[in-house]
Parts: structure tokens; sequence; C-alpha cells
């Protein structure tokens, strides 16, 4: 009987304790935490942003395909002690690739007198038709620095610059002359069709006037502009 009752008494605690865990009120559920936010300095990734650019609308030169260009070209030339002159000419460009081109030139001008003509009072060393000076050159040129010139802000013009080399005659004093030239441009395309030149070259050749071979080197600068065709 005394061990019944022990049984007893066991089970009613038990079965008290076990009733407050199924009982509705409770202990309230947790909450579960908030997000948080991925950043760079807990080591998380951070989240995408999608960038919102506006594109620049560029406009690209049209420049035409043609390989020849063809110009007049005015300026002056230094002939070796016959004073500095005015001189034009015309030129003719065959572009081979995009960096080398080929160039024929013809110019002319009419020297002036010598020092010692001058001081001598009536001495003349040449005529008036022996003083005419008239050149042809074939030459080679490559393009050295090709670029662009910026006019404003909305504006860019294409430009380069070259060298030449190449050889010719000259006529002057009543003879021809083999000559070797030598120069340097810059070329400046104003639209897709026409460009504006400024060149300086050196005219080399011997001559003889006072019974003697002399070297001379004729300097010329020369603004010109050429049609694309």
């Amino acid at each position: 009987m005394e061990s019944r009752i022990r049984v007893l008494l066991l089970i009613v605690p038990a079965l008290a304790l076990g009733g407050c865990s199924l009982w509705p009120f409770g202990k309230k559920p947790r909450a579960e935490p908030a997000p948080v936010e991925a950043s760079a300095e807990d080591g998380r990734a951070p989240a995408v942003v999608e960038p919102e650019v506006v594109r620049r609308k560029i406009k690209t030169p049209r420049i035409k395909s043609h390989d020849f260009e063809i110009g007049p070209y005015v300026g002056s030339i230094s002939v070796e002690d016959f004073g500095v002159n005015p001189a034009y000419g015309a030129r003719l460009d065959y572009h081979i690739s995009e960096d080398f081109f080929a160039e024929a030139l013809i110019g002319r001008t009419t020297a002036g007198r010598t020092s010692y003509e001058r001081l001598s009072g009536g001495a003349q060393l040449l005529t008036s038709s022996q003083r005419k000076y008239t050149y042809y050159d074939l030459a080679f040129g490559y393009n050295v620095f090709p670029g662009e010139v910026f006019i404003g802000r909305r504006r860019a013009l294409n430009s380069g610059v070259y060298v030449t080399a190449g050889v010719g005659s000259t006529h002057f004093a009543g003879d021809d002359h083999f000559t070797l030239s030598m120069g340097a441009g810059y070329r400046l395309l104003l639209n897709d069709w026409l460009a504006a030149h400024f060149d300086v070259r050196d005219h080399i050749f011997e001559i003889d006037l006072l019974g003697s071979n002399k070297t001379t080197h004729n300097l010329e600068t020369g603004l010109g502009v050429t049609v694309f065709f």
C-alpha cells in the first residue's frame, strides 16, 4: 500500500511539470533578427549597384578613300647668293599606304641680284632669262606624327607631320642641275576632301658661276591647299 502511494506521489509532480511546457500561455517565441545589409567591413560582398551612364555620341571623320591629292602653293625661296624671292608651284601626291606617299612638285621663282651686283653698280652676272629658277622634284614622304587638332570642345580636325626626300632637276643660270631635296611638312584636313599644307624644303645642287663648282642650299617655305580625288 505504501509503495503505491509513493508511486502516485511521483507521478503527480511529473505530470504537473510536463503540463507547464505544453501550456499555451508559456514563453513567447523569440523574434528572428532583422537582416543586416551586407557591407565591405564585415567581409561580405556589397549589394550590386546598376550604373546609369549616358553614352556620349561620337562622330567619326568621313575621310574619302581617294589616294590622290593635288593643289597649288605659294611661298618664298632663298636662292643662295641671290636673296629671298617669292615662289609658287603645284604638287601631286599619291598615298601608297597610311604611312607612305609619293610626291611630284613643280615650282618657279625669279632670282634677285647678288651683293656683288648691287655694290658694283652696273655689273650683271646673269641675264633676265637666266634668273628664271624652275625646279622639278620627285620625292617619297613618310607620315611621322599623325594626330588631331581640337577646335573648341566639339570639333576635331585630323592632322599629320611628315618628312620627304627625293631627287629632281633645277633649271637656273641657263643650265639644268641635278638636285637633291629634303623637307618636312604639316598637313591639316579641313574636311573630307580638302587639306591645308605648310612645307619647308631644301633644294641642294652644284652650280658654277665664277669658274668653280659650289654646292648651294636653297631653302623654301610654302603654304598650299590640296583636294583629294
